[in-house]
């Protein structure tokens, strides 16, 4: 086995992990400065162990902007949606439980659910890359699966998974067990569709999963987050370290979330780009996935290394 490790070169172009090409607003890299400052008098003493005032406020930003009224009491954050799903299969997981994603998907699920002791299950997909319904429920109701993982918009194919298709792999996952079912919603601002996040009304076991990497242009920052119902986000903090959140992580994301129309209209130029780009491959020849996310899948190539390289040759690390 090894690491998570994909390359970080110096290279003109970065688009391997798909980060978001816009450095932060000047307006914004002021904020979080005065921010931070304010926070740093404080260093003494602990951060808010549960980040009220962070989560009452990506709890504003999910019901403005993903078509659902949440509260705090709904929302949970960490450092990165990778520990909120590391938290999730704490909790939910481990050693004697299983877990399933439908692949190719976000490679950590698996890393993830390896890493806390629980068992993966590589479920199917269709030759197109998306979900096919009745083999994916016929493989719950086979291995029963603790935790179930649909990445929507999916890494790396860029494919959404509609809402039917969350809700039959839901029934099927609580007829089977019941099971946690997590929607992984990284690229979420990106898509052509609305958040799946209304579909947690009255389903206590699905989980949506947030970052800032992407569409806040904050990779660096480590702040994901996820919505569910409160007894989700209790368990959850049955494990979570204490103080996990420091006081300049929240500082800083607070400062973004004052800037979420600012950076939403970079989401909306980029989504303008990725639909440019899709249409110009297409012109081209070659076979393009439909992209709900911040990345364009196309091919396809005899040697795909190959073709990486001379893409790396020419200064752009894909």
């Amino acid at each position: 086995q090894s690491p998570y490790g994909a390359p970080q070169l110096d290279v003109p172009v970065r688009l391997n992990t798909n980060e978001n090409p816009y450095p932060l607003p000047e307006a914004l890299v002021d904020r979080i400065a005065e921010r931070v400052r304010e926070a740093a008098r404080g260093l003494n003493r602990y951060p808010d162990r549960n980040a009220v005032e962070l989560r009452t406020e990506l709890a504003r930003y999910l019901t403005r902007t993903a078509g659902h009224a949440v509260g705090t009491a709904n929302v949970w954050a960490a450092n990165g949606s990778n520990e909120v799903l590391q938290q999730l299969l704490q909790t939910f997981g481990g050693p004697g439980r299983t877990a399933i994603g439908f692949e190719p998907s976000y490679s950590m699920h698996a890393l993830i659910s390896r890493g806390t002791g629980t068992g993966w299950i590589s479920g199917p997909r269709n030759d197109d890359f998306t979900i096919d319904v009745e083999a994916a429920r016929a493989a719950i109701a086979e291995h029963r699966p603790e935790v179930v993982f649909i990445t929507s918009p999916n890494n790396p194919t860029g494919t959404a998974v509609d809402a039917e298709t969350v809700l039959a792999l839901y029934d099927a996952a609580q007829a089977a067990r019941p099971s946690i079912v997590v929607v992984d919603e990284a690229y979420g601002e990106f898509s052509h569709h609305p958040s799946l996040l209304p579909l947690i009304e009255g389903r206590r076991n699905l989980v949506l999963s947030r970052t800032m990497s992407k569409a806040f242009g904050a990779a660096g920052l480590r702040l994901g987050y996820l919505a569910a119902d409160p007894a989700v986000v209790d368990a959850v903090q049955l494990v979570r370290l204490p103080y996990h959140l420091s006081s300049v992580t929240q500082a800083t994301a607070l400062a973004a979330l004052e800037h979420t129309d600012t950076l939403l209209g970079y989401v909306a130029q980029l989504k303008s780009e990725r639909d440019r780009l899709v249409a110009e491959l297409r012109a081209t020849g070659y076979e393009v996935t439909e992209s709900d996310a911040n990345f364009v899948q196309f091919g396809r190539f005899d040697d795909s290394h190959a073709v990486w390289q001379q893409i790396l040759d020419r200064g752009v690390l894909v």
